[in-house]
């Protein structure tokens, strides 16, 4: 009994040997038309930098966590520019309220001196109307002199009246010489009125250049809050972190790293494929990536590049022979991108290079 028992197991051993070597000579065959390659999830690192120096007083993140685009990843310390802030609004008040005091005096004399130098021009503008008309007067007088001295001459009119005419003469050319006197006079006082209404208006040259002081302060306070502003690390992107570099309390100079992050819709598998293969795969060709862990989930993809040059499959292959085939490099970018791609996360590639369908499932091929 014991022998036939005996019998029986040996039986069904060689039975299950034969099954399982001929399904290994017999096993699955890739269809010519698809390219099958394992590779590794890769993407574009964005390396987080501080522009400024400072230490960090805050770092709302770690790895692995999500990102939004403008999310405060950290902030640095401010009190050094929040003091030079305060310190320049303190400033530019006071400078602010000095000009419009320095304004209203400065308009104010340039008024006085405008007023009082046209009066002075239209006072001359006065005398040269009543010197004027004296000039007429004189001339008139001059020539009933004339008339009256050839009338005496004749015996036909006295010489009295002849007298009178010259008297006459005279004291309007008296009234003349004083009127021009009085307009010299009134010339040299719009000169100086001129001089003081230019110094005026000179003064408003004080005003431009605190205007521009003034101007020189606000750009200084505009730096500052920008600096502020830059202070507060914030995400470029809607991602994730992929490393966190810094903590809290450490001082960074300017340009060093506090994080990388990195956007999913960047995501690609990086596969190596063999020179024969190379010449049939095309930019745009259609793809599937399959992740070890959902091998009936595939992930639509397109062929996005392919390395102009051969290299050495690189060290990471396990199988040494493998190690030492040159290959060239391709990469899946996913159509749409996909919650399940991490970077660093080994997936199965298939590219599309014939006439015929991508798998539907990872178990539909064979094991590379």
């Amino acid at each position: 009994m014991k022998k036939n028992i005996l019998a029986v197991i040996i039986i069904g051993l060689l039975i299950i040997s034969g099954i399982l070597i001929y399904e290994k000579i017999n096993g699955k065959k890739l269809p010519p038309y698809l390219v099958e390659a394992v590779g590794v999830v890769d993407g574009d690192l964005i390396n987080l930098n501080t522009k400024y120096p400072g230490r960090i007083i805050a770092l709302n993140v770690d790895t692995g966590d999500k990102v939004k685009k403008g999310e405060i990843i950290a902030r640095l310390s401010d009190k050094e520019y929040v003091k030079k802030l305060d310190a320049l609004n303190y400033e530019i008040k006071a400078k602010e309220d000095e000009l419009k005091f320095t304004k209203e005096k400065i308009l104010k004399n340039i008024e006085i001196a405008k007023n009082a130098y046209l009066a002075k021009e239209n006072e001359l503008n006065a005398l040269n109307s009543q010197i004027n008309a004296l000039k007429a007067v004189i001339a008139q007088d001059r020539k009933d002199e004339i008339r009256i001295a050839k009338l005496v001459k004749k015996n036909m009119e006295k010489e009295h009246k002849l007298e009178l005419a010259r008297l006459k003469t005279k004291t309007d050319t008296d009234k003349l010489y004083s009127l021009l006197a009085k307009k010299d006079a009134l010339k040299k006082e719009i000169k100086i009125y001129k001089q003081k209404y230019d110094i005026a208006m000179a003064a408003k040259n004080n005003i431009l250049a605190m205007q521009n002081g003034i101007d020189a302060l606000k750009q200084k306070r505009d730096v500052i809050k920008v600096i502020l502003n830059e202070l507060n690390i914030k995400s470029p992107i809607n991602g994730y972190v992929d490393t966190k570099i810094a903590n809290i309390g450490e001082v960074l100079g300017a340009g060093m790293p506090i994080a990388t992050l990195i956007n999913p819709k960047s995501l690609y598998l990086k596969i190596y494929v063999n020179t024969i293969y190379t010449g049939k795969i095309k930019l745009g060709d259609r793809a599937e990536i399959f992740l070890d862990a959902y091998p009936n989930k595939p992930i639509p993809a397109v062929v996005s590049k392919i390395a102009k040059k051969a290299e050495f499959t690189p060290k990471e292959v396990a199988v040494r022979a493998d190690r030492i085939t040159r290959v060239y490099e391709v990469r899946l970018k996913p159509i749409k991108p996909n919650p399940l791609l991490k970077l660093g996360l080994p997936a199965t590639g298939v590219v599309l290079i014939g006439n015929g369908n991508l798998p539907k499932s990872l178990n539909e091929l064979p094991e590379l």
